[in-house]
């Protein structure tokens, strides 16, 4: 009988122990979660700043746009402004950067758009400028002028955060709403991308690359969040120095190290820098940056079908030609669009009338990924445009 009692006594202690042990385990593991989640809003936070001053902040100041246009760009840069100006509902401040012959064009078109747009912007337009010991090697490096990007933070020196777009991109939702990823930046984000590809088979810098790049499949920098305040602070990791370098001090001795080895300039050089400081780029959805690289071989931005495309890259030059259709409907449209006239029969319409003449393409096949936010973004614009014509009225 006592043995009995025995064994019963030892199992009842090793049942209260266990029970014990997985309480304290639970207990430990709700005081990591809770440490994390701690940590998460003191990092999206700046130092000093308290999260609601910091949001505050973001709404009172204009988001900044900025674009560097060269050659024959004048009229596609204007449509995509047009774009950020027609769907967003927070003031804007284009910083163009442009040839000192596109200056004139620039101010003429934006000073006669109508006033109820005029009053949503600002702008400024800056000279081409690159360092003198080496500007005609960086201007002609890939396209004309485009590496002038790597020197904003350089150039724009009061300025704390840009969103930067190329001269093709349009805006199919409102760009306040790309520029809230700031506020998702840890404290060693610097800049934002989208990948170069979702799909490795297709991937260009996994299959022929001669560079460090970022990530499995590299990152475009057709739209680029940066807060620049970060950049102009930070020592940068390379592989040409054991010494962190400066963003001031680290772009030319790359492009000399690299030069004969890069394909796509500047944006070559953005892979290899953050391939040596992964933790200092955010990445955000193809749906962000959609290019003809997610439909032309088959869809593989998944985001996009779910969701619709937020921004349109017509990189390759397809607004231009015939190769693919759906893109350049959606320029078309855009650019044809009177501004004060009704948005879904005078946009929203037109353009879902021209991508059914665009199934013979891999790209017109899922034409609901080019509508299905604008949709929503063109049903908000109507909106205000009602409330508008409505207040006149009255």
């Amino acid at each position: 009988m006592r043995r009995y009692l025995r064994v019963l006594f030892v199992c009842t202690l090793l049942v209260f122990c266990s029970v014990l042990y997985i309480f304290n385990q639970l207990v430990s593991s709700l005081e990591s979660a809770n440490h994390q989640a701690r940590a998460q809003r003191t990092r999206a936070a700046e130092p000093g700043l308290s999260e609601r001053a910091q949001d505050d902040r973001s709404r009172s100041e204009p988001v900044g746009l900025a674009v560097v246009a060269c050659g024959s760009r004048l009229e596609e840069t204007l449509t995509m402004l047009k774009s950020a100006v027609l769907f967003s509902r927070r003031d804007l401040h284009f910083h163009i950067f442009a040839e000192d012959d596109l200056h004139s064009g620039f101010r003429q078109a934006l000073e006669s758009w109508p006033q109820r747009f005029r009053s949503r912007f600002n702008y400024s337009v800056y000279p081409i400028t690159f360092p003198s010991d080496n500007a005609r090697e960086w201007k002609r490096l890939f396209k004309p002028c485009a590496s002038q990007r790597l020197f904003l933070p350089l150039i724009l020196k009061q300025v704390d955060s840009v969103l930067y777009v190329d001269t093709d991109i349009l805006f199919l939702r409102p760009v306040e709403d790309i520029w809230s990823f700031l506020s998702a930046f840890n404290r060693s984000h610097v800049a934002a991308m989208a990948p170069e590809h979702e799909e490795p088979r297709i991937g260009w810098y996994n299959r022929f690359a001669r560079h460090p790049y970022y990530g499995k499949t590299g990152v475009n920098s057709g739209v680029m969040l940066m807060n620049m305040t970060r950049i102009r602070a930070k020592l940068f990791k390379n592989d040409m120095t054991a010494v962190n370098l400066k963003w001031a001090d680290l772009l030319m001795p790359l492009l000399h190290k690299y030069k004969l080895n890069i394909t796509w300039g500047d944006q070559d050089l953005l892979n290899i820098i953050f391939h040596h400081n992964p933790e200092s780029l955010f990445v955000f959805p193809c749906q962000w940056n959609y290019r003809p690289d997610h439909c032309i071989y088959g869809s593989n931005c998944v985001a996009a079908e779910q969701h619709g495309i937020y921004i349109l890259h017509g990189n390759r030059g397809v607004y231009h030609d015939d190769k693919q259709p759906a893109f350049r409907a959606v320029y078309d449209v855009i650019q044809q669009f009177p501004f004060e006239e009704d948005p879904v029969r005078g946009l929203l319409v037109p353009l879902e009338e021209k991508l059914e003449s665009t199934e013979h393409t891999y790209c017109g096949r899922i034409r609901h990924v080019f509508t299905k936010r604008l949709r929503q973004t063109v049903t908000e614009l109507q909106r205000e445009t009602d409330k508008t014509r409505h207040e006149l009225e009255v």
